[in-house]
């Protein structure tokens, strides 16, 4: 056997710190041609910081033999040892080290001191490097990639002075929302501006759902939808959009607009490198929604669409629609909760004051006033453009699956307008109609959910 199969021993130990979370370094030590240790970074679980993979390997090499000295052994470790491992290797008397990639910042034998090479000291040990390097960087490499990510994920980002951002403490009571925040920041159209959302359930998950609010809501929205997924063994996405939730909310109203909410969408989907999704959209969440899966189709593979609408421009808006988007300039501080709740007596007082956590003033409103108007009402409106390509490619280009549930009681969005939006779904079948159910159909998202992972089941959806 060789250096590079001892080697291999030694990566595999690092594949099984990164595993356990630790710095993905292993060492294995051998004994005329055995191996009588193997072990890997440890530091973190062992709330030790002398638990480097080597000196976990001396430890168990010297308990195997009986003897702290371990002369005619030779080490193999994944990264080049440091200070400390070096010392502990010289205490041990060892007769070779063999180690894989080089350590530029703490190497002790030749990257940033060689301790091996003072013949001052009373023990010299053999040591060579390079061996399997580019497997042992490359594990590395991806290791700090991931963590970087995962931190800017979850780290705090400078807040943008031209935007606010609602305090942690105005959800401190928010009913039936367990999960914990995730965030993103350096999405080319956010500017540094800061999204929330969630992510639930197994990264490799054979369905993403793809959970998109509209106007005055928030991930929040999705909070009876989402255990239903999760219990199936689905991952599930739900992002605030900005001026939303637990995102940013830019001061100005002129900073939003359908081309760039549209946008950041996009790159939101490429930066998780969502796969196998099944949108779930609503209101804007389907205004907006409905236009991304033709600029990423190998990307989608269902929907589930409540009360929304291609906003194509092709009709007048309803008057349903304009007595709403007057109420909004009117009356601009409008209690979002009682909103929600005119249409859902059955939600509780905490569940309507959820609604109005992320608006703690009219400063925070900015989305809730620019939205209404957003909506294109003419040909050459922002955004009709490309609602009406969605609209052709649902019709005649759509692959996947389809499942469409309504709530009736909705004046704006309800059975009539989603009927028409169904016969430009490519084999959308008979929607589900809660009777009792108004636009905020999702207050009853349990049902919805159920009915939705029944028909994946039997290969409708």
């Amino acid at each position: 056997m060789n250096d590079e199969h001892f080697m291999q021993l030694a990566l595999d130990q690092a594949q099984l710190a990164q595993v356990h979370g630790e710095v993905p370094v292993g060492a294995v030590l051998v004994h005329e041609g055995r191996v009588v240790a193997q072990a890997h970074n440890a530091p973190i679980a062992l709330m030790d910081p002398s638990a480097h993979a080597e000196i976990q390997a001396l430890r168990l090499a010297a308990k195997v033999l009986g003897n702290y000295r371990l002369d005619d052994c030779t080490l193999y470790v994944s990264l080049e040892p440091c200070a400390m491992c070096v010392g502990a290797i010289l205490h041990a008397r060892l007769k070779r080290v063999v180690w894989a990639a080089a350590e530029p910042k703490t190497g002790a034998a030749g990257s940033v001191i060689d301790l091996f090479a003072n013949t001052q000291l009373n023990h010299q040990t053999q040591h060579s490097g390079g061996v399997l390097a580019n497997q042992a960087s490359q594990l590395m490499q991806d290791f700090f990639k991931n963590q970087r990510a995962m931190h800017k994920h979850h780290s705090p980002a400078p807040l943008r002075e031209d935007a606010l951002r609602t305090p942690e403490a105005c959800f401190a009571d928010i009913p039936d929302y367990p999960w914990p925040p995730h965030y993103i920041n350096d999405l080319p159209s956010l500017g540094g501006l800061r999204i929330h959302y969630l992510d639930e359930g197994p990264k490799d998950a054979e369905v993403t759902w793809l959970c998109l609010h509209g106007n005055p809501a928030w991930s929040y929205l999705y909070r009876k939808m989402i255990p239903v997924f999760l219990q199936a063994g689905h991952r599930v996405v739900a992002p605030d959009m900005l001026g939303f939730g637990k995102s940013d909310k830019p001061k100005k109203d002129s900073t939003h607009s359908f081309t760039w909410h549209r946008q950041v969408l996009l790159e939101f989907v490429e930066a998780l490198d969502l796969q196998n999704i099944h949108m779930v959209v609503q209101d804007w969440g389907g205004i907006l929604g409905l236009t991304l899966p033709m600029s990423a189709r190998q990307r989608y593979r269902g929907l589930l669409v409540m009360n929304t609408t291609l906003a194509t421009a092709e009709k007048p808006l309803s008057p349903g629609f304009l007595a709403w988007r007057q109420m909004c300039a009117d009356k601009p501080s409008f209690d979002v909760g009682r909103l929600f709740g005119r249409g859902n007596p059955q939600m509780s007082q905490a569940e309507r004051a959820a609604y109005n956590a992320p608006f703690p003033d009219a400063g925070h409103r900015a989305a809730l006033r620019a939205f209404p108007p957003m909506v294109p009402e003419f040909a050459n409106s922002d955004g009709a453009e490309v609602s009406r390509q969605a609209q052709d490619f649902w019709q005649h280009e759509w692959q996947g699956k389809s499942f469409m549930a309504i709530g009736a009681q909705d004046p704006v969005l309800g059975v009539e307008v989603m009927q028409a939006l169904r016969e430009h779904i490519r084999h959308c079948p008979e929607a589900l109609v809660l009777p009792e159910a108004g636009h905020f159909v999702q207050e009853h998202g349990e049902q919805i959910a159920q009915a939705a992972l029944a028909a994946l089941r039997a290969h409708t959806l």
